[in-house]
């Protein structure tokens, strides 16, 4: 079988690194892919005819999309009528990610543990809410940010600011949605669905902010970590309880056509879980821990989960813990510059995963700088303890002019 992952960053890398481990793939090509993965094709992710074009010409059987962005647009739907199968919900369904103001109505209709939100109808209405929170909110972008349409706040003038920055950037008439602000721990949970069943992996946690201690403006990502020792059998439980299974009887319910991955981001409150965000497809980098996790074959789920046959699969997993550090550009998620080179790759140690986000190959075949996430380094150990340890070892051999990144990366799962 061949197939065509679409997309170009540390995500798109682990999973064309995972799907190629199936006995029965004969070929993964990434469209356009970095610096990092093999069998590169320079299509942009949201050129449907051009990658249908490819698709067909070079017999693809599956393609495998990673970012939102395609499916926001309907990659799903435009490939309905073709005999090239397509992995992802259709349009209408994305909306879970697409707008953030649709996610949340949806989970309120069906039941879903979430935060308080208002949709303010004009400046007094916005002043009276951050007034009587004390500006206590999270001001949230409706449509797809790249991870940087959140604003969380600690007073009102933060909420104006956020609510100007919003309209800096999206226009004047941009909607957005206000939520009450709750504090916990963050989790991510992942899971597979062909729309009737579910399929959890195993939970992990991201690390937005920019710098230690979770200090600085939020990000893609700057690294991750499973599994989650303070996440046992009886909070999944629950988690499962009060979110998944809402959400999956609300995906039935509105005969949406999911068949995909879905996100769910969480906080852990003093009143249990509740839901952040949806996501349509893998989170970055959380694929790049909870992929090298999963022992079960990748293309299998993913066949599954078209088929509607999810029902029949058991999901099987490493026992050991796997960390991710992100290596990214001076200035991110500010301006950064690129084309810096990158050395010492090769220092790295065999059992060490190394997935390219933002990088790029020049004509002397120079590995190059080419985003602000850069580079995702993996490691595994018996215990999360020795899997950090590994990954900042094999960091410490990895150098690019103006490089950072965060030095405390899964430690919170220790200190609980």
């Amino acid at each position: 079988m061949k197939i065509a992952v679409i997309g170009s960053g540390a995500r798109e890398h682990a999973i064309s690194w995972k799907l190629s481990q199936s006995p029965r793939v004969e070929k993964v090509f990434v469209l356009p892919g970095n610096g990092g993965t093999q069998n590169n094709v320079d299509i942009a992710v949201n050129d449907f005819e051009g990658i249908k074009q490819f698709c067909i010409n070079e017999g693809v059987d599956l393609i495998f999309v990673g970012p939102e962005d395609p499916l926001a647009r309907g990659i799903v739907d435009y490939f309905k009528e073709s005999s090239i199968r397509v992995f992802g919900p259709d349009r209408q369904a994305a909306r879970l990610e697409g707008s953030k103001i649709w996610a949340k109505q949806f989970m309120k209709r069906h039941g879903v543990a979430t935060a308080d939100f208002w949709l303010p109808k004009d400046a007094d209405e916005i002043r009276q809410i951050a007034q009587e929170l004390d500006g206590h909110l999270v001001v949230k972008y409706d449509g797809l940010a790249a991870g940087k349409g959140v604003f969380v706040c600690s007073s009102t003038q933060e909420v104006y600011t956020a609510i100007d920055e919003i309209e800096r950037r999206y226009g004047p008439d941009a909607a957005f949605i206000l939520e009450r602000k709750i504090s916990g721990r963050e989790l991510s949970v992942i899971g597979f669905t062909d729309g009737k069943d579910i399929r959890l992996l195993l939970p992990s946690q991201d690390h937005k902010p920019a710098y230690d201690g979770d200090q600085g403006p939020n990000t893609g990502g700057m690294g991750a970590f499973c599994p989650v020792p303070w996440c046992d059998e009886a909070l999944m439980n629950r988690i499962d309880r009060t979110i998944v299974q809402p959400t999956l009887q609300g995906i039935q319910k509105e005969g949406l056509d999911y068949h995909g991955v879905l996100y769910f981001g969480l906080m852990i409150t003093d009143q249990g879980a509740q839901l952040l965000e949806y996501n349509v497809r893998f989170g970055d980098p959380e694929t790049e821990v909870i992929l090298p996790a999963l022992q079960s074959d990748l293309l299998e789920l993913t066949l599954s989960c078209l088929d509607g046959t999810l029902k029949e699969q058991r999901l099987e997993f490493e026992s050991d813990y796997f960390v991710d550090v992100v290596l990214a550009s001076g200035g991110y998620p500010a301006a950064y510059e690129k084309g810096k080179e990158i050395k010492g790759l090769q220092e790295v140690d065999e059992e060490i995963l190394v997935f390219h986000a933002g990088t790029v190959r020049d004509a002397q075949d120079r590995l190059l700088t080419a985003g602000g996430r850069v580079l995702n380094v993996v490691a595994r150990g018996a215990d999360l303890h020795s899997a950090i340890e590994r990954a900042y070892k094999a960091v410490g051999k990895i150098s690019f002019d103006q490089m950072f990144f965060r030095r405390d990366i899964a430690r919170k799962g220790i200190a609980l």
